[in-house]
């Protein structure tokens, strides 16, 4: 299964949440590839249902660094969102990463309010803007964020020249 698929699935679960770091990434240009599906979730209740409902769906376990995670005791319940504001998942299907705040950008409605809606096969989904992803990176402050900077600040870069050179071909007409 692929990453679209999840967010196919979560999106058609109504569940409540904007496509961030490397994915977003991806969508906004970038080359680099990525190993998870990170997310913004709305913290709410019923939203919170919906995610445990699909992660245990998914077979979610945690994810540690020698792949024991399988053999940990482990449950996705509401209690577990409530104490735990970052997951890193591993599921059948992909690793998954989720949380309730983005560094640089702030919670779930900040994070909805920096975000654009984007097609993404037979559903719309929401990712963080470029702009958005720029100031997460630095805000995050880790090595590889700041390398991606350099990758994500070019592309930037280069879509204001085109835009520029859009709106200079509209004005001469």
């Amino acid at each position: 299964m692929s990453f679209a698929q999840m967010w196919e699935q979560l999106a058609r679960e109504d569940v409540r949440f904007v496509i961030i770091g490397g994915v977003a990434a991806i969508a906004q240009g970038s080359a680099r590839d990525t190993n998870d599906l990170d997310i913004c979730y709305d913290p709410a209740p019923d939203n919170v249902a919906k995610l445990v409902k699909m992660l245990n769906e998914w077979n979610a376990r945690l994810r540690v660094r020698d792949g024991s995670g399988a053999g940990l005791p482990f449950i996705i319940d509401a209690r577990t969102f409530r104490d735990s504001p970052v997951l890193t998942l591993e599921t059948d299907l992909e690793w998954i990463d989720l949380m309730d705040q983005v560094a640089g950008i702030g919670d779930y409605r900040a994070c909805l309010a920096a975000s654009e809606e984007i097609e993404q096969g037979p559903v719309r989904v929401r990712v963080l803007t470029l702009s958005a992803l720029i100031k997460s990176k630095r805000a995050a402050g880790r090595k590889r964020d700041q390398e991606h900077l350099i990758e994500l600040e070019a592309i930037s870069a280069l879509k204001q020249m085109v835009e520029k050179e859009s709106t200079k071909r509209h004005r001469r007409r």
